[in-house]
């Protein structure tokens, strides 16, 4: 059997992490106005410090990524 399992993204995460895991998430971080997903920051900057920096709503954001992670489980 090979079935791929699938985490849940959580704010504590690294922006690079959930990434590199998912890339598909990447347009959602941009759309929040989170563009720094390429940037250097991101791998030791959590998805929270991230949002709050910006002026992020991080639960919003980190409801509209595990959305986006969701549909590979179907």
């Amino acid at each position: 059997m090979n079935e791929e399992f699938i985490m849940t993204i959580t704010k504590d995460m690294t922006i690079e992490k959930v990434v590199t895991e998912y890339p598909e998430t990447m347009m959602v971080f941009m759309k929040h106005g989170l563009h720094c997903v390429g940037c250097h920051v991101s791998a030791f900057e959590s998805v929270e410090d991230g949002a709050m920096a910006h002026g992020i709503n991080v639960d919003a954001l980190v409801d509209d990524l595990n959305k986006v992670i969701s549909s590979r489980k179907q």
